[in-house]
């Protein structure tokens, strides 16, 4: 059973049944929203991509992304580009894997963003979402629904970070502007 995350909350990465999760699926699914125009509604295609900002003690150390698909460790991992979306409600236009046995251990947390690289805003797209599945076994753990609409071209997701000996995501929402995760880095530093 999925936690539908409001901004702000927390859920702890444990299993079910007790034990740290293992492996860990960041997903961000998305849909262009109809625009009405002189001869009805049509969509235009919406390039949002999700980017995985590594810290260690507040520095960033290493970022996976459409252009850097593997961290330099290798415990976290792009799936690939989609640049239309078009999935929105149901599976993943795109995913980052996180294998938190391999994540360093100066790895104190990882922030998960979109941006549009086109530069288009949140007011066209629609049904975005991004969710955690323990990848293990598919089962989704908690789903964070993107609110549309702003003015802007980009948002802090969500943070996987460390607490004690495991895991927690926090879920943040917090609209920004960019293009890359290098345009959002003063955006996420509050967060850290």
């Amino acid at each position: 059973m999925s936690v539908n995350m409001t901004k702000g909350q927390a859920i702890s990465l444990e299993k079910r049944g007790g034990g740290s999760l293992t492996q860990v699926r960041m997903g961000l699914g998305w849909q262009a929203a109809p625009r009405r125009g002189l001869f009805g509604s049509r969509t235009r295609e919406i390039d949002l991509d999700a980017s995985a900002v590594l810290f260690a003690d507040k520095q960033p150390v290493d970022v996976v992304f459409f252009r850097h698909l593997v961290s330099d460790d290798g415990s976290v991992k792009h799936t690939g580009d989609n640049l239309v979306g078009g999935v929105g409600q149901g599976g993943d236009d795109e995913a980052i894997l996180v294998d938190l046995e391999r994540v360093p251990v100066h790895i104190d947390q990882i922030v998960f963003t979109v941006n549009s690289f086109t530069g288009q805003t949140f007011q066209e797209v629609q049904n975005a979402f991004c969710r955690i599945v323990d990848e293990t076994n598919g089962q989704e753990l908690a789903r964070y629904t993107l609110d549309g609409g702003g003015n802007y071209t980009a948002q802090i997701m969500a943070k996987v970070h460390r607490v004690g000996s495991g895991w927690q995501m926090t879920a943040l929402g917090n609209p920004a502007n960019g293009r890359t995760f290098q345009d959002l880095m003063p955006a996420i530093l509050p967060h850290l």
